[in-house]
């Protein structure tokens, strides 16, 4: 299982929401290249960059921060946030990122969905961010009547099959992961889940892991120390020698 750091960047900083709401945020970082360089340097495979501002206003608006920090790193970057048009995603790419993360575009956009199943294959995560069970968008602020579960399917027919599956009412939380939420969309049939919100200590991480997710995305816990990179890297390994 890969473990995510997180580097949320608002307004060219690197801060850290609690529950996604815009005006509860932390700075931890004044450049979000710190943050990222910084959690290369502590042995990060990957690393998970949203642009909040572009998820709140719905069209990407720190893209040169983010081409900054992927060209100071050496490790694959995955980004998301505001991300609408085949246009968004391809300016992603062109910069560098790996992986492209959407969300609300693939719950308003249909065509958008069959477009990228075609032409990106592996290099596309759909988040399926989740509030009482069903999918919200717009940077969080609307919930959709699809129910997390059920769209995640609907994707996976689709010919998508890596998610992004965040409980918002644990995001920033540290009062660890929707657990039950995790397993049933690790359930879902060809799916890929990285699962993401509440993530407080290397248990939940190992839980995590024996549900069957593909990765795990931390945010606050490493920010306040509660886990310590190096710790979460080498569990995850030792795991993995055991089975």
């Amino acid at each position: 299982m890969i473990i995510y750091p997180a580097v949320d960047i608002l307004k060219g900083k690197c801060v850290r929401l609690t529950e996604g709401v815009k005006d509860d945020s932390t700075v931890y970082y004044e450049n979000p290249v710190d943050a990222a360089m910084m959690w290369e340097q502590k042995g990060a495979k990957w690393l998970h960059i949203i642009d909040l501002d572009g998820a709140f206003d719905g069209k990407p608006s720190n893209t040169a921060v983010l081409e900054a920090v992927i060209k100071k790193v050496r490790v694959p970057v995955q980004i998301g946030g505001g991300l609408r048009t085949i246009q968004d995603i391809d300016t992603m790419l062109n910069i560098g990122a790996a992986r492209v993360i959407i969300g609300t575009a693939a719950v308003m956009d249909d065509e958008i969905v069959e477009l990228c199943s075609k032409k990106y294959a592996d290099k596309l995560i759909v988040s399926i961010d989740a509030k009482d069970g069903y999918v919200a968008t717009d940077g969080w602020v609307n919930i959709s009547q699809f129910s997390a579960y059920n769209f995640a399917q609907k994707l996976v027919y689709k010919g998508l099959k890596n998610f992004v599956y965040t409980d918002i009412s644990r995001d920033g939380t540290m009062k660890g992961p929707n657990f039950n939420g995790i397993e049933k969309m690790c359930s879902v049939e060809h799916s890929k889940i990285i699962a993401s919100g509440g993530v407080k200590g290397v248990e939940d991480i190992l839980t995590i892991k024996s549900l069957g997710a593909s990765g795990a995305i931390i945010g606050k816990a490493l920010y306040n120390g509660s886990i310590k990179l190096e710790e979460a890297l080498a569990v995850c390994e030792a795991a993995a020698k055991e089975v």
